[in-house]
């Protein structure tokens, strides 16, 4: 028996991706968010343009718009990722362990330089703009939250704490430490002891809710 060769099944044709559906290459992307440390430096946020920011990284206006809708989302992104950089789920067996572990991560990322120049110039920024403040205080807190947070759950399991302790004191009181030394007074590097001596303290703290 003979079968004809339009009867054979026939590959089939591959699939356009739709108009305006470009993937959005890595390379370009990272080249927008260097650009932005450049920016940043140069100007300071009050004066940065996507305009800048583009003509820095080597691409047009439109390669920045398909990423972010305005330098405010563009920064706040920076900003995130330098927040959590690193940041570990600890799970050391021990309350002080994990909150050690948090605190050398946590201080390490604040001290980096685009950190420790962009946090406290956008903070300038939302005392003037309700909407960047609430964004900046989402963005900062959310990753941080998300560590701690787990940090507390698992303290409980062991018993270290309190089943019913109040979850936004205890999230205050493990992160807002650091980020007033580093941020708010811009401190030097902790003195050595100092993580070890606040990890004791903010252990002690939670324990006492």
């Amino acid at each position: 028996m003979t079968t004809n060769a339009a009867d054979e099944p026939q590959p089939r044709p591959r699939r356009r991706p739709p108009a305006g559906a470009a993937v959005l290459r890595e390379d370009v992307t990272e080249a927008i968010r260097a650009a932005v440390f450049g920016e940043l430096a140069a100007v300071g946020y009050a004066r940065m343009s996507i305009e800048g920011i583009a003509r820095r990284a080597g691409v047009g206006k439109t390669a920045v718009y398909r990423r972010w809708r305005s330098k405010l989302h563009l920064v706040l992104d920076i900003v995130s990722a330098l927040a959590v950089q690193g940041l570990p789920a600890p799970d050391t067996g021990s309350l002080e362990g994990d909150l050690r572990l948090l605190y050398e991560v946590t201080s390490r990322a604040l001290r980096h330089p685009v950190a420790s120049q962009v946090i406290p110039d956008l903070q300038a920024e939302a005392a003037r703009n309700p909407d960047i403040a609430e964004a900046l205080q989402k963005t900062l807190r959310e990753g941080q939250d998300g560590v701690a947070s787990s940090i507390l759950a698992a303290a409980k399991e062991r018993g270290e704490l309190s089943p019913s302790l109040d979850p936004d004191l205890a999230l205050d009181l493990i992160s807002g430490p650091l980020y007033w030394r580093s941020v708010v007074v811009r401190g030097p590097k902790p003195p050595k002891g100092y993580l070890a001596a606040l990890t004791r303290a903010t252990a002690e703290g939670l324990k006492a809710l």
